[in-house]
């Protein structure tokens, strides 16, 4: 045989076993496509031009194909085409996985495709898909309305314009107009992925969620409605009456009301002249508690009007003070006379203030009145004192006051009092080298106007050094003394004058036959460098 008559040969036996394969392949895959009338009471044949023939059924109708079942009153069969028309009660079992209900169907064996109108129920034994244009294929398990659909799943109930069901996974797409009731809350939103089985519905565009008390907008998440957690990414923005949150992720277990937040934290109070704002890398906080500790660079601004307060600490936490005195005693400092916990009471009546605010190592606190650091910090709405622990500081104007443990008062937003409990001491640069000290067991300094007025000091003895002023304002002398309680007086945020009252002993010194540097009061330090300069240095490091 001749090459080419050879290849000849072998392109047409190629092209035979090809259209032979093909065949077989196409008759396979009308294998148990055909549509087989199981039972009609009625029965009605007509031959069309074709070649073909309708067959009509009626009356409790029922067709079978592969594992698939249809019913319905009747039904037009065309064997030709493998086509059927169904109408009146039409449903659909395919292999007891999904159930299909409507008044008309129109199927195409051949490719196992429903086209369903009019009072259209397709259900899974979990969610029950509502509407009245279904396009479902029962190859892929695929349903898909574009006119407005609705899925009921127990108390959740879904509607939106468009929407895809997946057999398989039990997954609904929803698109265009979405809403989402399910009790306690509503989401509204253009996209959204939702399974019947696990009530997991999962945001991939704008959404918007709504409870009784609270909005959140996000653009990437989760809510597992089932077991009431949630996730949102992307930013997302949690709003109620009384003030905004927003973080780059949330986790939410509203069984247990634990929140986690991470990622440039902030949250803002509504009420500009009262209540707080928070800024952090990291927040968890309990709503059935009223509870938050936040961590990773948190910083705590209590809106006192212009002169608010900015605390930062490498923990802050806070929580009902009517909790915390269950278990704890807090002495009551604006009415320790009365030998009354006042803040039981006041709680009873203004539960806006039931809260207080703890901060642990490395506090930080600037306001334009005054600065201050320490270990640890307690603070309560209720009584608006400062309780600073563990070697603390504080300055206003030119003033520096530290002592073991300092209470410090705020009233109509600006600093009351300054309590000082052992090693107290205050300080005071008056020159190059000069310093006006006063120290004790404990001290008081009392404020006018956001400015010291007068200190009182208590000792074993109190002592002090002070710096003589003449009228030109030259110094003249300076003078150590100590007595049981020593008065300072400032003028113009500077000492003015000093009484000492009881067991006076002490000595004037002209300037020049003193050294200065040596003239300090027993634990001297002054520690400028760690004061706080500004708020955006409590802001920013």
């Amino acid at each position: 045989m001749q090459p080419f008559f050879k290849k000849i040969f072998f392109y047409v036996l190629f092209v035979v076993a090809a259209k032979a394969n093909a065949q077989q392949q196409i008759d396979t895959l009308q294998k148990g496509k055909k549509l087989d009338v199981l039972f009609a009471e009625r029965m009605n044949i007509r031959k069309i031009d074709s070649g073909g023939q309708f067959i009509s059924y009626a009356g409790n109708v029922r067709l079978k194909q592969g594992k698939t079942l249809f019913n319905a009153d009747s039904i037009v069969l065309n064997e030709k085409e493998n086509t059927i028309e169904a109408f009146g009660k039409v449903h659909i079992n395919d292999a007891d996985s999904v159930q299909t209900y409507a008044d008309y169907l129109k199927y195409i064996g051949n490719i196992k495709k429903a086209y369903l109108k009019k009072n259209v129920k397709l259900t899974d034994g979990k969610g029950i898909l509502t509407t009245n244009d279904l396009e479902y294929d029962l190859n892929t398990k695929i349903g898909t309305y574009l006119n407005g659909g609705k899925v009921v799943n127990g108390k959740t109930v879904l509607t939106s314009k468009e929407g895809y069901y997946y057999g398989e996974t039990r997954d609904i797409y929803f698109k265009n107009k979405v809403v989402l009731i399910d009790p306690g809350y509503k989401i509204n939103t253009d996209t959204l992925l939702y399974n019947t089985y696990s009530n997991v519905a999962n945001f991939v565009t704008t959404t918007k969620i709504v409870t009784n008390d609270r909005k959140i907008k996000t653009k990437d998440g989760y809510y597992d409605l089932k077991n009431k957690k949630a996730y949102f990414g992307k930013r997302p923005e949690i709003e109620d009456s009384t003030s905004i949150l927003k973080a780059n992720e949330m986790n939410f277990d509203d069984s247990t009301g634990i929140s986690i937040f991470k990622g440039d934290v902030v949250y803002k109070g509504k009420d500009p002249s009262g209540g707080y704002d928070l800024i952090t890398n990291r927040l968890e906080t309990n709503s059935k508690k009223s509870s938050f500790i936040a961590t990773e660079t948190p910083i705590l601004l209590i809106k006192q009007g212009r002169d608010s307060v900015f605390i930062r600490a490498d923990t802050l936490k806070s929580a009902k003070l009517s909790d915390f005195l269950k278990n704890r005693k807090v002495p009551n400092l604006r009415d320790s006379m009365t030998g009354k916990n006042a803040f039981v009471t006041a709680q009873a009546k203004d539960t806006a203030n039931d809260k207080y605010f703890e901060a642990h190592a490395h506090v930080r606190i600037f306001s334009d009145s005054l600065q201050a650091i320490g270990d640890s910090l307690f603070y309560t709405l209720q009584d608006s004192v400062f309780r600073l622990f563990k070697n603390p500081v504080v300055w206003a104007q030119e003033n520096q006051i530290n002592g073991d443990t300092i209470y410090l008062f705020m009233e109509n937003r600006k600093p009351q009092r300054i309590k000082v409990f052992e090693n107290a001491m205050a300080i005071n640069l008056v020159g190059k080298g000069y310093y006006n000290q006063l120290a004790g067991k404990t001290l008081n300094a009392f404020f006018v106007d956001g400015k010291i007025n007068y200190m009182r000091c208590k000792g074993n003895p109190a002592q002090s050094i002070y710096y003589g002023v003449d009228d030109k304002g030259k110094f003249f002398g300076v003078n150590k003394a100590g007595a049981d309680l020593i008065d300072m007086y400032f003028s113009d945020n500077k000492p003015d004058r000093v009484v000492f009252r009881n067991k006076l002993e002490g000595t004037t010194y002209p300037m020049g036959q003193v050294n200065h540097n040596e003239l300090k009061l027993r634990g001297f330090k002054w520690l400028v460098e760690k004061r706080p300069k500004s708020k955006f240095e409590i802001l920013t490091n």
